[in-house]
């Protein structure tokens, strides 16, 4: 496991990535709503489903994802200096791109 000041560092910049990327998205899709509340993130969707969350938790070193009913648990893998979904290999953004797309049942949605 990481140290906390490692953690926050990396969770910081992988959040700050993924809150552009989501800017940059919602704004060009219309669709969804990115929103920054003390450091959750969360994805407004304009249907008015559920929404998802982004959070890092500090104490046991991950971000999590709740979405579709679901708890995404990624962890900082140091040889790729992403946070990753240990089940699928994923990093944080092609994660939430993909859960994007599924829940919106849209496949242009891209976080760049």
């Amino acid at each position: 496991m990481i140290d906390e000041s490692t953690f926050r560092r990396e969770s910081d910049r992988a959040l700050e990535s993924l809150k552009q990327s989501l800017i940059t998205a919602g704004d060009a899709s219309g669709i969804f709503e990115f929103e920054d509340n003390n450091g959750v993130m969360n994805i407004i969707f304009e249907d008015g489903s559920p929404k998802f969350v982004v959070t890092p938790n500090t104490p046991i070193r991950q971000i999590w994802i709740s979405a579709q009913a679901t708890s995404y648990k990624l962890e900082f893998d140091e040889a790729t200096q992403n946070f990753i979904l240990p089940k699928t290999g994923e990093a944080l953004k092609p994660l939430t791109q993909r859960l994007l797309r599924e829940h919106l049942q849209d496949a242009e949605i891209i976080l760049p």
